[in-house]
Protein backbone atom coordinates (compact mmCIF):
# COMPACT_ATOMS: atom_id res chain seq x y z
CA UNK A 1 0.00 0.00 0.00
CA UNK A 2 1.38 3.41 -0.99
CA UNK A 3 2.40 5.86 1.71
CA UNK A 4 0.72 9.24 2.15
CA UNK A 5 2.64 12.47 2.53
CA UNK A 6 1.65 12.66 6.19
CA UNK A 7 3.11 9.19 6.76
CA UNK A 8 6.34 10.07 4.96
CA UNK A 9 7.00 13.39 6.65
CA UNK A 10 8.78 16.39 5.13
CA UNK A 11 12.34 15.06 5.41
CA UNK A 12 11.56 11.80 3.64
CA UNK A 13 9.49 13.59 1.00
CA UNK A 14 12.39 15.92 0.17
CA UNK A 15 14.78 12.98 0.10
CA UNK A 16 12.60 11.22 -2.45
CA UNK A 17 12.13 14.33 -4.57
CA UNK A 18 15.90 14.87 -4.72
CA UNK A 19 16.25 12.11 -7.31
CA UNK A 20 14.45 14.31 -9.84
CA UNK A 21 17.18 16.97 -9.63
CA UNK A 22 20.95 16.86 -10.27
CA UNK A 23 22.93 15.30 -7.37
CA UNK A 24 23.11 17.68 -4.42
CA UNK A 25 20.84 20.26 -6.05
CA UNK A 26 18.22 20.15 -3.29
CA UNK A 27 20.68 20.03 -0.36
CA UNK A 28 20.50 23.81 0.23
CA UNK A 29 17.91 26.58 0.26
CA UNK A 30 19.18 28.30 -2.88
CA UNK A 31 20.25 27.41 -6.40
CA UNK A 32 23.31 28.99 -8.02
CA UNK A 33 23.18 29.76 -11.76
CA UNK A 34 26.27 30.31 -13.87
CA UNK A 35 26.82 33.87 -15.08
CA UNK A 36 25.61 34.62 -18.60
CA UNK A 37 25.77 37.80 -20.66
CA UNK A 38 22.24 37.22 -21.94
CA UNK A 39 19.36 38.74 -19.91
CA UNK A 40 17.45 36.34 -17.68
CA UNK A 41 13.71 35.88 -18.28
CA UNK A 42 11.63 34.69 -15.31
CA UNK A 43 7.99 33.70 -15.05
CA UNK A 44 5.69 31.89 -12.60
CA UNK A 45 2.55 29.89 -13.32
CA UNK A 46 0.18 28.13 -10.92
CA UNK A 47 -1.92 25.01 -11.49
CA UNK A 48 -4.76 24.46 -9.02
CA UNK A 49 -6.70 21.22 -8.52
CA UNK A 50 -10.30 21.58 -9.66
CA UNK A 51 -9.49 24.59 -11.84
CA UNK A 52 -6.57 23.57 -14.07
CA UNK A 53 -6.63 19.80 -13.59
CA UNK A 54 -8.57 16.97 -11.97
CA UNK A 55 -8.11 13.26 -11.48
CA UNK A 56 -11.00 12.68 -13.89
CA UNK A 57 -9.21 14.28 -16.84
CA UNK A 58 -5.50 14.50 -16.04
CA UNK A 59 -3.11 11.80 -14.91
CA UNK A 60 -0.55 12.89 -12.32
CA UNK A 61 2.32 12.72 -14.83
CA UNK A 62 0.35 14.97 -17.18
CA UNK A 63 -0.17 17.48 -14.36
CA UNK A 64 3.61 17.71 -14.01
CA UNK A 65 4.10 18.01 -17.76
CA UNK A 66 1.48 20.75 -18.10
CA UNK A 67 2.96 22.71 -15.19
CA UNK A 68 6.29 22.85 -17.03
CA UNK A 69 4.75 23.45 -20.46
CA UNK A 70 2.73 26.45 -19.26
CA UNK A 71 5.87 28.16 -17.98
CA UNK A 72 8.09 27.33 -20.92
CA UNK A 73 5.38 28.57 -23.27
CA UNK A 74 5.56 31.98 -21.56
CA UNK A 75 9.35 31.97 -21.95
CA UNK A 76 9.08 31.09 -25.65
CA UNK A 77 6.52 33.87 -26.11
CA UNK A 78 9.01 36.31 -24.59
CA UNK A 79 12.02 35.30 -26.70
CA UNK A 80 13.88 32.76 -24.55
CA UNK A 81 16.31 30.67 -26.59
CA UNK A 82 17.50 28.41 -23.77
CA UNK A 83 16.09 27.19 -20.46
CA UNK A 84 18.13 27.28 -17.24
CA UNK A 85 15.58 25.38 -15.19
CA UNK A 86 12.59 25.59 -12.89
CA UNK A 87 11.67 25.69 -9.23
CA UNK A 88 8.55 23.90 -8.03
CA UNK A 89 6.35 24.69 -5.03
CA UNK A 90 4.02 21.82 -4.15
CA UNK A 91 1.02 22.17 -1.84
CA UNK A 92 -1.03 19.07 -1.06
CA UNK A 93 -3.13 17.59 1.75
CA UNK A 94 -1.33 15.12 4.00
CA UNK A 95 -3.64 12.38 2.71
CA UNK A 96 -2.15 12.69 -0.80
CA UNK A 97 -0.48 9.41 -1.84
CA UNK A 98 3.28 9.56 -2.47
CA UNK A 99 2.61 7.75 -5.76
CA UNK A 100 0.67 10.79 -7.05
CA UNK A 101 3.52 13.16 -6.19
CA UNK A 102 6.09 10.80 -7.70
CA UNK A 103 4.18 10.65 -10.99
CA UNK A 104 3.84 14.46 -11.05
CA UNK A 105 7.60 14.81 -10.80
CA UNK A 106 8.10 12.13 -13.43
CA UNK A 107 6.00 14.29 -15.76
CA UNK A 108 8.05 17.34 -14.80
CA UNK A 109 11.28 15.46 -15.58
CA UNK A 110 9.95 14.23 -18.93
CA UNK A 111 9.07 17.78 -20.01
CA UNK A 112 12.46 19.13 -18.95
CA UNK A 113 14.27 16.32 -20.75
CA UNK A 114 12.42 17.16 -23.96
CA UNK A 115 12.61 20.96 -23.81
CA UNK A 116 15.67 21.71 -21.67
CA UNK A 117 16.43 22.86 -18.15
CA UNK A 118 16.74 21.14 -14.79
CA UNK A 119 14.88 21.07 -11.50
CA UNK A 120 16.67 23.78 -9.48
CA UNK A 121 14.73 23.58 -6.23
CA UNK A 122 11.41 24.51 -4.67
CA UNK A 123 9.31 23.99 -1.58
CA UNK A 124 6.61 21.70 -0.20
CA UNK A 125 3.76 22.43 2.17
CA UNK A 126 0.60 20.85 3.48
CA UNK A 127 -2.64 22.50 2.40
CA UNK A 128 -6.29 21.80 1.75
CA UNK A 129 -5.98 21.91 -2.08
CA UNK A 130 -3.39 20.36 -4.38
CA UNK A 131 -1.42 23.10 -6.11
CA UNK A 132 1.73 23.36 -8.19
CA UNK A 133 3.51 26.68 -8.60
CA UNK A 134 6.39 26.62 -11.07
CA UNK A 135 8.91 29.37 -11.69
CA UNK A 136 10.94 29.03 -14.89
CA UNK A 137 14.15 30.79 -15.88
CA UNK A 138 15.44 31.17 -19.43
CA UNK A 139 17.91 33.23 -21.43
CA UNK A 140 16.82 35.90 -23.89
CA UNK A 141 17.92 35.66 -27.51
CA UNK A 142 18.23 38.51 -30.03
CA UNK A 143 14.46 39.16 -30.14
CA UNK A 144 12.56 40.36 -27.09
CA UNK A 145 8.95 39.54 -27.88
CA UNK A 146 6.62 42.03 -26.20
CA UNK A 147 2.87 42.48 -26.31
CA UNK A 148 3.53 46.21 -26.61
CA UNK A 149 5.56 45.75 -29.84
CA UNK A 150 2.60 45.20 -32.20
CA UNK A 151 2.29 47.90 -34.89
CA UNK A 152 -0.46 48.84 -37.38
CA UNK A 153 0.05 46.94 -40.62
CA UNK A 154 1.51 43.89 -38.87
CA UNK A 155 0.18 40.45 -39.77
CA UNK A 156 -1.36 38.36 -36.99
CA UNK A 157 -0.05 34.82 -37.20
CA UNK A 158 -0.58 31.76 -35.01
CA UNK A 159 1.98 28.98 -34.61
CA UNK A 160 -0.77 26.35 -34.85
CA UNK A 161 -4.48 25.55 -34.51
CA UNK A 162 -6.63 26.62 -31.58
CA UNK A 163 -9.46 24.96 -29.69
CA UNK A 164 -7.89 21.51 -29.50
CA UNK A 165 -7.24 21.61 -25.76
CA UNK A 166 -10.83 22.70 -25.08
CA UNK A 167 -12.11 19.87 -27.27
CA UNK A 168 -9.80 17.44 -25.47
CA UNK A 169 -11.23 18.50 -22.12
CA UNK A 170 -14.79 18.09 -23.44
CA UNK A 171 -13.99 14.59 -24.69
CA UNK A 172 -12.45 13.58 -21.36
CA UNK A 173 -15.49 14.93 -19.52
CA UNK A 174 -18.00 13.31 -21.92
CA UNK A 175 -19.42 16.78 -22.53
CA UNK A 176 -23.08 16.50 -23.71
CA UNK A 177 -22.40 19.30 -26.23
CA UNK A 178 -20.55 16.71 -28.31
CA UNK A 179 -23.35 14.16 -28.51
CA UNK A 180 -24.67 15.41 -31.84
CA UNK A 181 -21.24 15.77 -33.46
CA UNK A 182 -19.31 13.07 -35.28
CA UNK A 183 -15.58 13.69 -34.90
CA UNK A 184 -12.74 12.15 -36.88
CA UNK A 185 -10.68 9.72 -34.79
CA UNK A 186 -7.47 11.60 -35.60
CA UNK A 187 -9.01 14.86 -34.37
CA UNK A 188 -10.19 13.25 -31.13
CA UNK A 189 -6.74 11.78 -30.44
CA UNK A 190 -4.97 15.04 -31.25
CA UNK A 191 -7.31 17.03 -29.01
CA UNK A 192 -6.83 14.79 -26.00
CA UNK A 193 -3.07 14.80 -26.51
CA UNK A 194 -3.06 18.60 -26.78
CA UNK A 195 -4.99 18.94 -23.52
CA UNK A 196 -2.87 16.49 -21.54
CA UNK A 197 0.58 17.13 -23.02
CA UNK A 198 0.74 20.59 -24.66
CA UNK A 199 4.00 21.56 -26.35
CA UNK A 200 5.65 24.93 -25.61
CA UNK A 201 6.55 26.34 -29.02
CA UNK A 202 10.24 26.96 -28.50
CA UNK A 203 10.73 25.40 -31.94
CA UNK A 204 8.66 28.15 -33.56
CA UNK A 205 10.69 30.84 -31.84
CA UNK A 206 13.91 29.32 -33.20
CA UNK A 207 12.50 29.30 -36.75
CA UNK A 208 11.28 32.88 -36.31
CA UNK A 209 14.79 34.03 -35.47
CA UNK A 210 16.36 32.19 -38.40
CA UNK A 211 13.91 33.41 -41.05
CA UNK A 212 13.92 37.14 -40.25
CA UNK A 213 14.51 39.17 -43.42
CA UNK A 214 17.89 40.87 -43.10
CA UNK A 215 16.49 44.33 -43.85
CA UNK A 216 14.04 44.26 -40.93
CA UNK A 217 14.83 45.33 -37.36
CA UNK A 218 14.46 42.97 -34.40
CA UNK A 219 10.89 44.07 -33.64
CA UNK A 220 7.88 41.79 -33.32
CA UNK A 221 4.89 41.53 -31.01
CA UNK A 222 4.25 38.26 -29.27
CA UNK A 223 2.39 36.37 -26.57
CA UNK A 224 1.06 32.86 -26.04
CA UNK A 225 -2.53 31.65 -26.09
CA UNK A 226 -2.81 30.09 -22.63
CA UNK A 227 -6.04 32.04 -22.03
CA UNK A 228 -7.31 31.69 -25.61
CA UNK A 229 -6.62 33.07 -29.07
CA UNK A 230 -8.83 36.15 -28.71
CA UNK A 231 -7.38 36.93 -25.27
CA UNK A 232 -3.91 36.82 -26.85
CA UNK A 233 -4.94 39.25 -29.60
CA UNK A 234 -6.58 41.53 -27.05
CA UNK A 235 -3.44 41.46 -24.92
CA UNK A 236 -1.36 42.55 -27.92
CA UNK A 237 -3.79 45.35 -28.76
CA UNK A 238 -4.20 46.62 -25.19
CA UNK A 239 -0.46 46.75 -24.56
CA UNK A 240 0.47 48.31 -27.89
CA UNK A 241 -2.45 50.76 -28.18
CA UNK A 242 -3.67 49.18 -31.41
CA UNK A 243 -6.67 47.28 -32.76
CA UNK A 244 -7.10 44.25 -34.99
CA UNK A 245 -9.18 42.85 -37.82
CA UNK A 246 -9.64 39.09 -37.83
CA UNK A 247 -10.43 37.05 -40.95
CA UNK A 248 -13.30 34.73 -40.07
CA UNK A 249 -12.47 32.22 -42.82
CA UNK A 250 -8.81 32.02 -41.76
CA UNK A 251 -9.16 31.32 -38.04
CA UNK A 252 -6.48 28.80 -37.05
CA UNK A 253 -8.51 25.59 -36.85
CA UNK A 254 -7.36 21.98 -36.85
CA UNK A 255 -7.98 19.68 -39.78
CA UNK A 256 -11.55 18.27 -39.73
CA UNK A 257 -12.63 20.95 -37.25
CA UNK A 258 -16.46 21.14 -37.34
CA UNK A 259 -18.39 24.20 -38.41
CA UNK A 260 -20.70 26.14 -36.11
CA UNK A 261 -20.86 28.75 -33.36
CA UNK A 262 -19.67 26.41 -30.59
CA UNK A 263 -16.61 25.45 -32.59
CA UNK A 264 -15.76 29.05 -33.45
CA UNK A 265 -16.04 29.96 -29.75
CA UNK A 266 -13.76 27.08 -28.74
CA UNK A 267 -11.25 28.15 -31.37
CA UNK A 268 -11.30 31.77 -30.19
CA UNK A 269 -11.60 31.25 -26.46
CA UNK A 270 -10.95 27.63 -25.53
CA UNK A 271 -7.58 28.34 -23.92
CA UNK A 272 -4.59 26.21 -22.95
CA UNK A 273 -3.39 25.55 -26.49
CA UNK A 274 -0.09 27.30 -25.67
CA UNK A 275 0.57 28.37 -29.25
CA UNK A 276 2.50 31.54 -30.05
CA UNK A 277 0.43 34.46 -31.34
CA UNK A 278 2.68 36.88 -33.20
CA UNK A 279 2.36 40.37 -34.68
CA UNK A 280 4.88 40.48 -37.53
CA UNK A 281 5.83 42.82 -40.38
CA UNK A 282 4.34 41.29 -43.57
CA UNK A 283 7.70 40.21 -45.03
CA UNK A 284 8.62 38.40 -41.82
CA UNK A 285 5.20 36.73 -41.69
CA UNK A 286 5.70 35.54 -45.29
CA UNK A 287 9.09 34.09 -44.37
CA UNK A 288 7.72 32.31 -41.29
CA UNK A 289 4.86 30.77 -43.27
CA UNK A 290 7.37 29.36 -45.75
CA UNK A 291 9.57 28.02 -42.93
CA UNK A 292 6.63 26.59 -40.96
CA UNK A 293 3.61 25.70 -43.13
CA UNK A 294 1.52 24.94 -40.00
CA UNK A 295 1.56 28.61 -39.04
CA UNK A 296 -1.75 30.36 -39.69
CA UNK A 297 -2.21 33.99 -40.83
CA UNK A 298 -5.57 35.11 -39.45
CA UNK A 299 -5.69 38.90 -39.26
CA UNK A 300 -3.97 42.25 -39.19
CA UNK A 301 -3.10 44.89 -36.60
CA UNK A 302 -4.79 48.27 -37.11
CA UNK A 303 -4.49 51.78 -35.68
CA UNK A 304 -8.02 51.60 -34.21
CA UNK A 305 -7.11 51.42 -30.52
CA UNK A 306 -8.96 48.65 -28.69
CA UNK A 307 -11.15 47.73 -31.68
CA UNK A 308 -11.12 44.03 -32.57
CA UNK A 309 -13.51 43.36 -35.45
CA UNK A 310 -14.16 40.92 -38.28
CA UNK A 311 -12.91 41.95 -41.72
CA UNK A 312 -16.09 40.88 -43.53
CA UNK A 313 -18.67 42.99 -41.69
CA UNK A 314 -16.58 45.05 -39.22
CA UNK A 315 -18.68 43.61 -36.40
CA UNK A 316 -16.98 43.30 -33.00
CA UNK A 317 -15.41 39.97 -32.09
CA UNK A 318 -17.13 38.96 -28.86
CA UNK A 319 -15.02 38.12 -25.80
CA UNK A 320 -15.00 34.42 -24.98
CA UNK A 321 -11.60 33.76 -23.38
CA UNK A 322 -10.75 32.32 -19.99
CA UNK A 323 -10.85 34.64 -16.96
CA UNK A 324 -9.23 33.34 -13.77
CA UNK A 325 -11.49 35.48 -11.56
CA UNK A 326 -14.76 35.30 -13.48
CA UNK A 327 -17.73 33.99 -11.45
CA UNK A 328 -18.36 30.28 -11.93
Amino acid sequence: MTSTLAELGEAELLKRLARFAPPGQLDDDTACLASDARPLLVNTDVLVDGLHFSDATTAAADVGWRAVAANLSDLAASGAVSIDGITVALVAPGTTPWSWVEEVYEGISAALQQHGGTLLGGDCSSGTTRLLSVTALGRLGPLRLLRSAARPGDVLISSGPHGLSRLGLALLQNDPQLQATSLAAALRDKAIRQHQRPQPRLDVLNRLLVCKPAELPWRAGGTDSSDGLLAAVRGLCNSSGTGARLIRSQLPKAEDWPEGDLWDRWCLGGGEDFELVLSLPPAWADALEQALPDCRRFGQITDQTGSIVWTDDLGPVQDCGFDHFAPG
